[in-house]
């Protein structure tokens, strides 16, 4: 698996050649929008973990893989005041925010003045992101997206993973991060064929290869691809 191509952890991905931070479904809002309490301060768990993040890789330029928010009708109470934050939290790190925007953002040009694409190509020149809810327009080496909120149960336990399908689409490797937000339960992705993905990206899911990061031991955690999961776990 991929050791210099990128790194993992906390739920996003780092780009080393391109010297950018990318993560994808924060879910801004998606808290206050439910009818049940939850569990956590959602937005404050995600700007922590983002800071972090920040000073730990000090990135160029932080992507975001679409689903910034969680609305669609209209814009959940504190959504505009965390969104600042974030955006403020970027901006103070020294680094440049896109977003590209998912099907949960139909409201984000009412809230966000930033730089919005609907497809963003790294500085790497190999790899675009975006949210991966509909097919990219553009080619690339690698895309990376997110859309899916992958998951796998390992010994009765729902851990959010990443996937990693080289060559996966028109020959391109194929990277799905998990929801940056902990609010977000995941797909389990154990018995999960491709028509039984949204993103149009993956298409055979036996070949992608699923990664828990242990953040405790600061590790990295590659299975073999799901085609050969389904028989271990």
């Amino acid at each position: 698996m991929p050791t210099t191509e990128f790194s993992l952890a906390s739920r996003s991905v780092f780009v080393p050649d391109a010297d950018a931070l990318v993560l994808a479904d924060v879910h801004l809002g998606k808290g206050a929008a439910s009818s049940v309490d939850a569990p956590l301060e959602a937005a404050e768990d995600s700007i922590s973990r983002l800071k972090l993040r920040l000073e730990s890789r000090e990135p160029s330029t932080v992507v975001i893989a679409g689903d910034l928010l969680d609305s669609f009708d209209s814009v959940p109470r504190g959504v505009e005041a965390d969104l600042a934050e974030l955006r403020d939290l970027v901006a103070d790190a020294g680094a440049s925010l896109v977003v590209t925007p998912g099907n949960h953002d139909t409201m984000l040009e009412d809230v966000f003045d930033g730089t919005v694409a609907d497809e963003y190509r790294l500085a790497d020149g190999e790899t675009v992101v975006c949210h991966g809810h509909d097919a990219p327009e553009s080619t690339a080496e690698r895309y990376i997206v997110g859309h899916d909120h992958p998951a796998l149960s390992v010994d009765g336990r729902k851990l959010p993973c990443f996937l990693y399908g080289p060559g996966a689409y028109d020959g391109a490797d194929v990277l799905v991060c998990p929801a940056f937000t902990r609010l977000a339960r995941g797909a389990t992705v154990n018995d999960m064929y491709g028509r039984h993905f949204q993103s149009p990206l993956i298409r055979d899911s036996d070949g992608f290869h699923p990664a828990i990061r242990d953040e405790p031991g600061a590790e990295t955690l590659w299975f073999p691809p799901l085609g050969e999961c389904r028989r271990l776990l």
